[in-house]
């Protein structure tokens, strides 16, 4: 597996890409302005950001991940299948809150060769901060650092985790996700009239469709989003960043 130098933060940068199947699913960012801020305010060395809020890319599942580690690190860890027997990875896919490797290591002895690699590219203290919506982990952010995190810092970290987390993703959900859910233009274009506080008949003046077919695509959107009602419907999809 390669890692990508796409970073999605840069602009035009998925122009090239027709859906998010297509968009490397492994990316190396190297220095950007918000994560380097970010690491004023908390020295740390690498930094991770895995998962979408949407289906078949939530963490755990490592089809969309963002960081600044060493490319060679991350080939040989996936070459090695490391994730199938490193401790923390086990201990990350089942948490709810903060995961700090040598915590882990305290009590599940890791991989040789991991603890190798990790030496080598200095690749320390892995600690991670879920990012959840509800019940439902679907993102997280992680850092390195030889030197653990204290316990202000990790407050901090935690605080700010999901914010990293929107940032970073927010250009592939703004691009890709709409379509990933099979929400077509139409029943997009409601439920942002919709967001605004427009009735069927409000939302048929501004669009141009007719009562039925606005109702046709707000009950449409309402169950591609896993919502009970149009309430529920508009709440997601701006949780979603699907509209503003």
């Amino acid at each position: 597996m390669s890692v990508s130098t796409l970073s999605v933060l840069s602009p035009n940068a998925l122009d090239d890409y027709i859906d998010l199947r297509s968009v490397p699913s492994h990316r190396y960012f190297g220095k950007n302005d918000i994560i380097e801020r970010l690491r004023r305010a908390v020295p740390f060395d690498f930094i991770f950001i895995s998962g979408l809020d949407v289906d078949h890319y939530r963490f755990g599942n490592g089809f969309s991940i963002d960081t600044d580690l060493p490319p060679a690190y991350v080939e040989a860890y996936h070459a090695d299948r490391l994730y199938t027997d490193d401790p923390f990875v086990a201990a990350a896919k089942a948490a709810k809150s903060v995961v700090v490797e040598h915590e882990v290591y305290a009590e599940h002895s890791p991989p040789q060769r991991l603890l190798y690699l990790q030496r080598t590219f200095g690749v320390l203290n892995r600690t991670l901060f879920p990012v959840a919506r509800e019940s439902i982990v679907y993102g997280a952010v992680g850092v390195t650092r030889a030197m653990p995190f204290n316990d202000e810092e990790l407050t901090f970290l935690s605080l700010v985790a999901e914010t990293i987390h929107t940032v970073v993703t927010k250009p592939l959900m703004e691009k890709f996700a709409a379509e990933h859910l099979r929400l077509t233009k139409g029943e997009m274009s409601c439920l942002s009239q919709a967001s605004l506080g427009l009735t069927s008949d409000g939302i048929a003046k501004a669009t141009g469709y007719q009562v039925d077919t606005v109702n046709s695509y707000v009950k449409s959107a309402i169950k591609k989003l896993g919502a009970s009602n149009r309430t529920q419907a508009i709440a997601e999809a701006i949780r979603r960043r699907l509209i503003a």
